[in-house]
């Protein structure tokens, strides 16, 4: 388990910079976004990342690692839309956006721990395509929750699945790093 969490953290600070960098480039930006729009561009990421696994070709020529990067960066955006209703300001300074950028991974971080307890880390023995397939459909779990307007029976709400996706992401760039190795 301290592997997972070394690995977990070594992915996190990478995402975490690329999201602080753009952060100093773009500002907020992405604030305007609704959460529907949010499920609709890692929706984007991960149809991108399943087409390329399943057709070998790659023609953007860029690699499936940013791919994921990107999902995990917009999961987080997407729950501090979904978290932080009363932050009205589009633009946050750098310092708050990157301090609940730190808060939301440390939850998903927890969350995972507590999953990869029960489940015996089985995230090991799974193929990153089958990581893919699993995000694509929390997204289209997360599209019908908000075409029934948030509402649901028995299930886990929009904010839960946003960190599987988050957390699922992670593994599948753990898995491609040590595919490196």
């Amino acid at each position: 388990m301290n592997q997972t969490n070394l690995e977990y953290t070594n992915v996190i600070n990478v995402c975490r910079d690329i999201f602080s960098k753009k952060t100093k480039d773009y500002g907020t930006a992405w604030r305007i976004l609704r959460p529907s729009s949010l499920t609709d561009q890692i929706f984007i990421k991960a149809q991108r990342i399943r087409t390329i696994q399943e057709t070998g070709e790659n023609k953007v020529g860029e690699d499936i690692e940013g791919e994921f990067i990107a999902i995990v960066n917009y999961c987080v955006m997407a729950i501090i839309q979904i978290k932080e209703i009363g932050l009205k300001d589009l633009e946050l300074s750098e310092a708050l956006a990157n301090s609940l950028y730190t808060k939301y991974v440390n939850e998903a971080q927890e969350l995972m721990a507590k999953k990869n307890h029960d489940y015996g880390e089985a995230w090991r023995d799974m193929r990153v395509s089958s990581l893919t397939d699993l995000i694509l459909m929390k997204i289209l779990r997360v599209k019908q929750i908000e075409d029934n307007k948030g509402a649901t029976l028995i299930s886990e709400g929009i904010d839960a699945n946003f960190f599987d996706m988050l957390n699922y992401a992670v593994f599948a760039l753990i898995h491609l790093n040590n595919q490196k190795k």
